[in-house]
């Protein structure tokens, strides 16, 4: 019984690592997601913004 216990348990304990992970990896894929959108949105702004700096210089 207790072998069946503790296999139950390392069972659970590797689950939620798991899903810790994907937790992660969909937080990390929402950054992107938002870094893309602000980049397209912005991108000719901070493309002015850039040139002006390497002219200035």
């Amino acid at each position: 019984m207790t072998y069946l216990m503790a296999l139950i348990s390392s069972y659970l304990h590797r689950d939620e690592e798991g899903q810790g992970l994907a937790e992660y990896a969909l937080i990390l894929a929402l950054i992107a997601i938002l870094a893309i959108i602000a980049l397209l949105f912005l991108g000719g702004q901070v493309k002015t913004i850039l040139s002006n700096v390497g002219n200035s210089i």
